[in-house]
């Protein structure tokens, strides 16, 4: 009898381990909540949870970015990265996907988009929490504090293996139009002294002539992608 009620409590462990959350990044302007939105934004997910992120739009050109409760619409040194999955108004075909896995339920994971096109939108309130506590650093809180945010979002490119959650692959099918600049690499880039990824995060606009570090970089391969979206349609 005890090894039978072993075997029923492992089953359940492991079937809430196989689970999978799936997260829609962006939405239309019609939605409530608008276009800048994560839905949902409040995750809960037991380790080896696998959480899916599914970028929609059309058009649409978002990133799932690792930062901090304390610095909302910044990259975490170590962070994950989906990296910007662009998705035209014409595409039809499959939708691009990135899933993360859960290795660390014991602390929360916070994340933003870094897309600066047409203004930020992680002041706008496109941020998103696994596993956030119902008290003290709140997602309610979160939000306010990246709504509070001012001046660009950083740029910092991160990887496959973040904090507490670590992804295998970057974001896939890249087809129907759909484009992915920065895409994720088996690491993270290695933090500076100060503490920031490789492309710090300072970096405060995205630069058109693509000059400048890697962050300026990445910044002006989203920037030119958002301005091909952006001829006849507002980029979400």
């Amino acid at each position: 009898m005890r090894f039978a009620s072993a075997a029923i409590a492992f089953s359940a462990t492991a079937l809430v381990a196989a689970q999978n959350v799936v997260v829609q990044v962006g939405s239309v302007a019609t939605a409530d909540g608008g276009v800048f939105q994560f839905i949902p934004n409040d995750i809960t997910a037991a380790n080896g949870t696998t959480v899916t992120f599914r970028f929609t739009g059309a058009p649409g050109n978002h990133t799932v970015t690792q930062s901090s409760f304390a610095d909302p619409c910044n990259p975490l040194a170590g962070g994950f990265d989906s990296g910007f999955v662009f998705i035209p108004p014409t595409n039809t075909t499959e939708t691009p996907e990135w899933t993360l896995t859960v290795t660390d339920d014991s602390r929360p994971i916070w994340f933003y988009c870094k897309q600066l096109i047409p203004s930020p939108h992680c002041s706008a309130g496109m941020v998103g929490a696994i596993n956030a506590p119902s008290t003290g650093n709140t997602l309610a809180n979160f939000v306010s504090a990246a709504r509070a945010f001012s001046g660009a979002s950083g740029q910092g490119q991160g990887g496959l293996s973040g904090v507490g959650a670590t992804a295998s692959a970057a974001p896939s099918p890249i087809v129907g139009g759909a484009s992915l600049v920065g895409a994720p690499t088996s690491g993270a880039p290695a933090p500076t002294a100060s503490g920031s990824p490789t492309g710090s995060s300072t970096n405060t606009s995205p630069s058109p002539t693509g000059t400048g570090n890697s962050a300026s970089a990445l910044g002006a391969s989203s920037w030119l992608l958002g301005l091909g979206a952006v001829m006849g349609v507002i980029v979400a």
